[in-house]
């Protein structure tokens, strides 16, 4: 599941080339600079799992130790960055379906749009049936997925020794000289790679027969599974094509690596099959965060307690998914009438990361201060990691808010300030131990 949350497949094939858009031939090491943080709040969710196993995570934790305001916006966040994301996770996997009949008209975005959210509606049914079948769908899903990208990423290395490649490798891809003004855009768009292991932590209270804190230790190691895909095929990218024409396969890159790696119509359809079975794995792991957060929330009545049910038959909370169902679909109809798929996808994954800054780096903060009396060797895992990885994304998110157009703002911050509305000072009147004890 942390594998799937965080979607290799889906990532590199959408959005590797914004990142070369932005930080150009030292894209890969953005994708190594701007893993550490990550890394750093996954050592803090490993931390906080192994202390308090909850459906919430990041809300509740924040909840207990720093109240319930910045609780409540650490998973209002979630939420918001959840429902941003069905439409950057639906819309291209309309463009892969496209793409396997004619992909003369996957520029269509009421088309594709329109196959995304039938892709939509289908997973959320799959979901609402149970996480045992879902697991056991993922775990094919995702095998079969890292599998093709494996053996992608690996013939265009040997298509690019034996052939001769565009642009030779270069050690300066691993330097510091970014092009000026896009270190912290670059950075954004990194952490949107990055995101979704933690849905691990989410699935806490639902994972059983494991070792202790598996679902924490899942989570942490999924992201040295993505880290490697995305900088293979960010190399890949860098010695196969220009630089130019890199940045522009926002469409599929995974496709365009695989036909000039010659591996002709299975390439094609491996690239296609891959960025589907991603799409799918992606967008089903964010609708569990955000059924699995909303229910923690409705448990808490932090939010309304309709929410904080689960079904007797299939032990879900089938209810915060029909809320997602019901959004999720107004939020894809209404991006259908942007000027262009790209154009979703990139206001989108700027909005999106300012969110994730947000509540992962609260969550940072509070695992400092959990383990803030540990031992020594606690201290600096525990402690000093996810407190230096906190300042790091809250440091990013601010600084790159002010680079953003205006509807970027709007979706980042605006997202944020409708939890407002539903803010109620009066429902944080109980205790975590006194929750989970009625619970």
């Amino acid at each position: 599941m942390g594998v799937a949350g965080s979607a290799p497949g889906f990532s590199i094939a959408v959005a590797i080339a914004g990142l070369l858009a932005a930080a150009g031939k030292v894209s890969p090491n953005a994708l190594l600079l701007f893993a550490l943080p990550m890394l750093g709040i996954a050592v803090a969710y490993k931390g906080l799992t192994a202390k308090m196993v909850n459906a919430g995570a990041a809300y509740e934790w924040t909840k207990s130790v720093f109240g319930g305001f910045f609780g409540y916006f650490s998973g209002w966040a979630l939420l918001i960055a959840a429902m941003v994301f069905m439409v950057t996770g639906s819309v291209p996997l309309g463009t892969a379906t496209i793409d396997l009949f004619d992909p003369n008209l996957a520029s269509n975005v009421f088309l594709t749009t329109g196959i995304g959210a039938v892709w939509f509606i289908a997973i959320g049914i799959v979901l609402i049936t149970g996480i045992e079948l879902t697991s056991k769908i993922q775990v094919v899903m995702s095998s079969i997925e890292l599998g093709l990208l494996a053996i992608i990423s690996i013939a265009a290395f040997v298509h690019s020794g034996t052939h001769g490649a565009v642009t030779s490798f270069s050690a300066s891809w691993f330097s510091f000289d970014y092009p000026p003004g896009t270190f912290a855009s670059s950075a954004l768009i990194v952490v949107f790679l990055y995101w979704g292991w933690d849905v691990t932590s989410n699935l806490s209270e639902e994972t059983k027969g494991h070792p202790p804190n598996a679902a924490g230790q899942g989570g942490f190691l999924s992201i040295f599974i993505t880290i490697a895909s995305f900088v293979a095929f960010t190399v890949a990218a860098l010695m196969m094509f220009t630089l130019a024409d890199a940045s522009g396969f926002s469409d599929n890159l995974i496709y365009h690596v695989a036909i000039a790696a010659g591996l002709g119509k299975f390439g094609a359809y491996s690239a296609i099959l891959v960025l589907i079975l991603s799409s799918v794995a992606t967008l089903e792991t964010t609708m569990l965060q955000f059924s699995r957060t909303l229910f923690a929330m409705g448990r808490d009545r932090a939010l309304p307690g309709y929410f904080g049910q689960v079904h007797e038959k299939t032990i879900t909370p089938v209810r915060t998914m029909y809320l997602l169902l019901a959004v999720g679909l107004v939020m894809i109809f209404a991006s259908s009438f942007a000027s262009s798929v790209a154009k979703i996808l990139s206001d989108s994954v700027a909005a999106i990361a300012v969110q994730v800054c947000y509540y992962y780096g609260l969550a940072g903060l509070v695992c400092a201060w959990v383990y803030r009396k540990s031992s020594p060797g606690n201290f600096v895992q525990y402690v000093i990691i996810p407190a230096a990885s906190a300042l790091i994304l809250f440091v990013l998110g601010i600084y790159a808010f002010f680079q953003f157009d205006e509807p970027t703002k709007i979706i980042g911050l605006g997202g944020l300030l409708i939890g407002i509305v539903f803010y109620r000072p009066s429902g944080w009147g109980k205790k975590l131990g006194n929750i989970l004890a009625e619970d």
